[in-house]
């Protein structure tokens, strides 16, 4: 990394290749983590896994599923990302969160039945589609599988509330940028350097800021050594200085 100009150093990105088996899970699996640390292997979750459709979008803007459609499935990333969000009655995008593989779509329709928001993808993306009502019925007899749909619930609802809670805007970026990093490393992806896939626009709608403002913080941020970037492409160079500049909202955040 040359500092002085904080151009981001050349190298491979590392991705996971846990593609799974017969006996394991794939190493982006949505359950896996939850399932394993009960003592659960995929042998033992074959009728969980006989419900995944796997299903691919061909580019970005592709709609996963749309605000009013019933409620029907959850949708865990395998690769790509996606955005959800809704819009108000003037027609202003409000996004609502970014999913990255390994991550679920779609826990915020459970209740009423419907689907509160849209989900779209940034980028060409695949998924695993689980049908919501045979997997209700499987996880009234896998105690697992509820826990861990109940805990990622939990951290959604959580995630709204501390969104709309006092915070300044380094806090929020030094936040946003922290955990982005600490999801990555959840899953095997590089953790310090990566592409962000949505646009400026779509991370400060995220952080309930200005997109100048984001863009001004994350300025300072790379004049004061902290990061690195290139267009979509931010390398974390500082993260102890991240970590305490975000550490009150990161404090906040739900476990997970």
């Amino acid at each position: 990394m040359d500092t002085h100009t904080n151009r981001i150093a050349p190298g491979p990105i590392v991705r996971s290749t846990q593609s799974g088996d017969e006996a394991t899970f794939c190493g982006t699996c949505a359950f896996s983590e939850a399932c394993l640390s009960s003592g659960y292997g995929k042998q033992d979750l074959a009728a969980l896994h006989c419900l995944v459709e796997h299903v691919q979008t061909q580019r970005a803007g592709e709609h996963v599923f749309r605000r009013g459609e019933p409620f029907k499935a959850l949708y865990a990333v395998r690769s790509g990302s996606v955005k959800t969000l809704m819009f108000s009655r003037d027609g202003r995008e409000q996004v609502l969160g970014f999913y990255l593989p390994g991550e679920i779509i779609g826990l915020n329709g459970i209740y009423p039945d419907l689907y509160p928001c849209d989900a779209i993808t940034l980028e060409k993306t695949e998924f695993c589609r689980f049908s919501f009502p045979a997997m209700s019925s499987l996880a009234a007899v896998l105690p697992v599988v509820q826990q861990h749909l109940f805990r990622l619930l939990s951290k959604e609802l959580g995630m709204v509330s501390l969104l709309a809670g006092e915070h300044t805007a380094d806090e929020r970026v030094a936040a946003f940028l922290v955990d982005f990093s600490e999801r990555h490393d959840r899953r095997g992806l590089q953790s310090s350097r990566f592409r962000l896939s949505m646009s400026r626009s779509d991370i400060a709608s995220y952080l309930r800021l200005a997109p100048e403002t984001v863009s001004r913080v994350l300025t300072r941020f790379r004049q004061q050594g902290w990061v690195a970037i290139e267009g979509r492409h931010v390398q974390l160079i500082r993260m102890d200085a991240l970590r305490e500049t975000g550490l009150a909202m990161r404090q906040a955040m739900p476990a997970g």
